[in-house]
């Protein structure tokens, strides 16, 4: 089992995890879990499976979690266990004294209430009102807050588990799932290929399932199942472009699990069960590339997994890149360049947000003493993208996918850091050409921070009538003139983040006006809208963006809101007031980004 997992180079030591996985390493469990929602708790115990050679100690991680007993399986004799000190973030080190020859342990735990990774949801707070949730949220460091774990994504294992649950209500987990409930509430999970622990994932509620496809469909509760059916009806379309692309997927089935707004991402690419935020049924499948997106983890993070969080443009990189492949063998070049030309907006938003931390700039970051959280923004994802295009460009498609199958193909299972993954770039891509190396420049783009000088910079050509429309409306054209017939969410969204800085009162009202910014059910186009409304004051929108903050938990759209009403002190006042009465629906992924921001 051991040979799934990659030594790291010394440099690659994992600063977030206590295990030392060098000396005794983690490669399967069997858990036994219960999940009570009365004292909103999981309760259980895990046989640790362990790789090593006569280590004296095996280490796991723990962060808030009660940790009831520790023995040797089948004797039951007690195991002497002891904590390191606490560390913010990271928790403690749970160390286990080893007899000679043990290779598995016993460990008995509860969570607490300070579990950051779970988020208990009262019935209110779903989409049926009527039975409560539960879902959990392991990225990047906070599996160790709901089980114990080497909680280091240079670690993979397998796993089995029995779940309890209350029986009118169905779980899942990142691995093989029912379909249905059944009348005891027992349920028995397997994941046969190692993952490491930020995928390990449990939801349980009143869901229901779907099929979309052979090897795909769609988990929701009953009132969102038919939208969530329709919306991601081309799943298994792109999984087989992303095969024709990038070789087998290897994980059996491909679902998605649609959860309640609180959910803080736009989706989690736990293998075989992507979690998706609703914030992407937007009854017209125009956000389905981040499907596309957690669809490509399969392979770049899930296949072959960043080492450190510090390398974490590796996975994050490789998936946009990858993602608008599936989206441009599915729809078009055109439709592809779009995502890209929104996504380097993005990217040039965030390093002027960053100008005054240019290390954070880097593709490989330095997270030692910090929230890997910290390096989640759109250098790992928008930098990292550019990257590879420019390795494309520079080699051509042809040669530069046979270089990604290689990738893939040569580390799955395993785990990858930045040096090493420079030296494959240098023996299979660069492979002695003497005058590619100063033409890729990899220094600059890994280790340097901004974007290397030189970067070429395109606009979708779609986005061009976008650009013809603002500015026949800016030249005096009424809104409601404009030839706006067949837009899709992304030249909405182009349009909005491109309008002017100076709005007036009554150009804020006739956009709104003419085509229902404020009231729209697209939750992109209303978050973009939203930063209008807040710079220029226009109380027209503060009801709805009250609504959608007291609705919505999804970070990317929450914090920037937040971050604008800031700005002012009768914003200030309003985002108290808000955040006030949002919190509580807030999982703490996104409550650790708002309450220094908002004094909590």
């Amino acid at each position: 089992m051991d040979n799934f997992n990659m030594p790291l180079s010394p440099s690659s030591k994992d600063v977030h995890s206590f295990a030392h996985p060098a000396e005794a390493r983690l490669h399967h469990v069997d858990w036994d879990l219960k999940v009570d929602f009365d004292s909103k708790k999981i309760t259980g115990w895990g046989i640790y499976h362990l790789t090593h050679e006569n280590a004296p100690e095996v280490i796991f991680d723990t962060h808030h979690l009660h940790i009831t007993s520790v023995t040797l399986p089948g004797s039951e004799a007690k195991l002497a266990f002891s904590f390191t000190q606490e560390k913010p973030f990271l928790g403690q080190g749970l160390r286990i004294q080893l007899p000679a020859g043990a290779d598995q342990v016993k460990i008995v735990f509860e969570t607490t209430p300070a579990s950051a990774a779970l988020q208990w949801l009262e019935p209110e707070q779903t989409a049926g009102k009527h039975h409560p949730f539960l879902f959990t949220q392991s990225q990047a460091i906070l599996a160790r807050t709901w089980l114990p774990c080497q909680d280091s994504p240079s670690v993979r294992f397998t796993y089995t588990a029995r779940v309890q649950v209350p029986a009118h209500l169905l779980p899942l987990m990142s691995a093989e799932n029912p379909q249905q409930k059944n009348d005891q509430g027992v349920y028995l999970f397997k994941m046969e290929q190692p993952i490491p622990s930020y995928l390990l994932s449990l939801a349980v509620g009143d869901l229901i399932f779907a099929p979309v496809g052979e090897r795909c469909g769609v988990y929701a509760e009953p009132s969102t199942l038919e939208a969530a059916t329709y919306e991601f009806a081309d799943t298994e379309k792109m999984l087989l472009a992303a095969e024709q692309l990038y070789g087998p997927y290897l994980w059996g089935r491909y679902d998605l699990l649609v959860l309640p707004p609180s959910f803080p991402f736009g989706g989690m690419e736990n293998p075989r069960l992507t979690f998706a935020t609703p914030t992407i049924i937007a009854g017209d499948r125009s956000l389905t590339s981040l499907v596309a997106h957690e669809l490509a983890h399969s392979w770049s993070g899930n296949l072959v997994t960043n080492a450190t969080w510090n390398d974490f443009w590796l996975n994050e990189g490789f998936t946009v890149y990858f993602e608008r492949r599936i989206m441009e063998a599915l729809y078009g070049h055109d439709y592809a360049e779009m995502l890209h030309t929104l996504g380097y907006q993005d990217l040039l938003n965030t390093l002027e947000e960053l100008k005054d931390k240019p290390q954070d700039t880097c593709l490989k970051l330095n997270l030692e003493n910090r929230n890997p959280d910290d390096g989640m923004n759109d250098i790992a994802y928008e930098k990292g993208n550019y990257f590879l295009r420019h390795l494309e460009r520079l080699v051509g498609r042809e040669r530069f996918d046979a270089f990604v199958n290689l990738y893939f193909s040569t580390f799955r299972f395993k785990s990858m850091d930045t040096a090493s993954f420079e030296k494959f770039l240098e023996k299979e891509l660069i492979n002695g050409d003497e005058a590619l190396p100063q033409k890729v420049n990899a220094h600059a783009w890994i280790y340097e921070p901004g974007l290397p000088a030189g970067t070429p910079v395109s606009e979708a050509t779609l986005f061009q009538k976008t650009r013809q429309e603002l500015k026949a409306w800016q030249a005096g054209t009424p809104a409601k003139n404009l030839n706006t017939s067949g837009w899709s969410t992304h030249e909405w969204l182009f349009f909005l983040s491109n309008l002017p800085k100076d709005l007036s009162l009554a150009q804020l009202q006739e956009l709104d006006q003419a085509f229902g910014f404020t009231s729209s059910g697209n939750a992109e186009i209303q978050a973009e809208w939203f930063q209008h409304a807040i710079r220029h004051q226009y109380q027209a929108a503060y009801g709805a963006l009250e609504a959608f903050l007291l609705r919505v938990g999804r970070r990317k759209f929450i914090l920037p809101l937040y971050k604008a009403l800031l700005k002012t002190e009768p914003g200030a006042r309003l985002a108290r007031e808000i955040y006030q009465k949002a919190r509580r629906n807030y999982h703490t992924v996104s409550t650790a980004s708002l309450d220094p921001l908002l004094q909590v």
